[in-house]
């Protein structure tokens, strides 16, 4: 079996990053807890937006978290990949948009 630094049985000891410092541990939790209730967005919805942003950020512990709290909130699997697809094109969109900072550069240059 192949070694990497993602061990998924380490996103079960996500509540641990405490142990070291309990004060900002709770206060990062408290507001983690409380962003993910319900509110002008139901949780459902929050989920998979966590998912979509899992993926731009390429966090494999959040994949997997919130691929299995969106089924638990009743997300579908086309709901899940369509965010995955949102995630997808601003990621793109994101990096293509830069291309103009390089025109801007190369058109300056050429002057």
């Amino acid at each position: 079996m192949k070694k990497s630094y993602y061990d998924p049985e380490d996103l079960k000891k996500f509540e641990s990053i405490s142990e070291f410092q309990p004060e900002l541990g709770k206060k990062f939790f408290d507001y983690y807890g409380a962003v993910f209730k319900d509110g002008a967005l139901t949780a459902r919805e929050k989920s998979l937006i966590a998912l979509a942003v899992s993926h731009a950020v390429q966090c494999p512990y959040c994949i997997d978290a919130y691929s299995e709290d969106s089924l638990e909130k009743g997300a579908t699997e086309e709901q899940m990949m369509e965010a995955v697809h949102v995630a997808g094109a601003i990621r793109g969109g994101a990096s293509l948009v830069h291309g103009v900072q390089m025109m801007n550069k190369v058109k300056g240059l050429s002057m």
